[in-house]
């Protein structure tokens, strides 16, 4: 397996669940294919139109490469951004945008949905595809003034989606969550089995120590 991305939730996800990717960080500019889709685009399709265009691009360094010749490879990109109030959020980037953005979502629900695309090489081909999106509702917290400035100044939500983090410290400002959690770290386990199956791969023949097949 192949993960096209360079979070590390992603990367720990993947490890605790028995996976151990190669990482080979794609270089897709993601503001630029936003604004190629337009504001008008569901929301659903942008994030998955940003997985694809990871995937494929780590794919295409792949393709007919020699190391690839008589193996099989799964390229795995996902996206992650969280849909509030008709709009579609990444991350803030600076602590005056976190900061706006957890006072303006605290008390309230939003939608964190990531895109996944699994891509299948074989023998330095590109042999298959399969796509999906994580939908899951958030309920946030409502923390103070004093602990939104304390919890910006950790730098934590500055460079993830949506300005929070489950497994993190942001685990403390969010009251409940519907759907997978693993969605909201960055990849579903369960939406990725059921790509991987799409592909004609066994998710257990990737985990670390099992024998492999191709």
């Amino acid at each position: 397996m192949v993960l096209a991305s360079a979070s590390p939730a992603r990367l720990g996800v993947l490890r605790a669940a028995g996976v151990e990717p190669t990482v080979i960080v794609s270089q897709v500019d993601e503001d630029a294919i936003l604004a190629d889709l337009g504001s008008t685009v569901p929301h659903e399709d942008a994030v998955t139109a940003l997985a694809r265009a990871k995937a494929h691009d780590v794919a295409a360094r792949l393709v007919g490469e020699p190391s690839q010749r008589g193996r099989t490879s799964v390229v795995i990109g996902c996206d992650s951004m969280l849909s509030i109030d008709g709009a579609l959020v990444g991350k803030p980037h600076t602590p005056a945008v976190a900061r706006e953005r957890w006072h303006a979502m605290r008390g309230r629900s939003g939608r964190l949905l990531t895109g996944h695309c699994a891509l299948l090489l074989v023998d330095g081909a590109l042999a298959h595809e399969a796509v999906g999106t994580g939908d899951t509702v958030l309920r946030f917290g409502a923390p103070s003034d004093a602990e939104i400035d304390a919890y910006v100044a950790t730098g934590e939500p500055l460079e993830v989606a949506g300005a929070f983090t489950l497994d993190g410290l942001g685990g403390w400002f969010i009251d409940g969550i519907d759907g997978d959690p693993s969605s909201v770290i960055g990849i579903s386990l369960p939406l990725m089995r059921s790509l991987l199956c799409d592909l004609g791969v066994d998710v257990v023949s990737l985990w670390a120590g099992s024998p492999r097949t191709t």
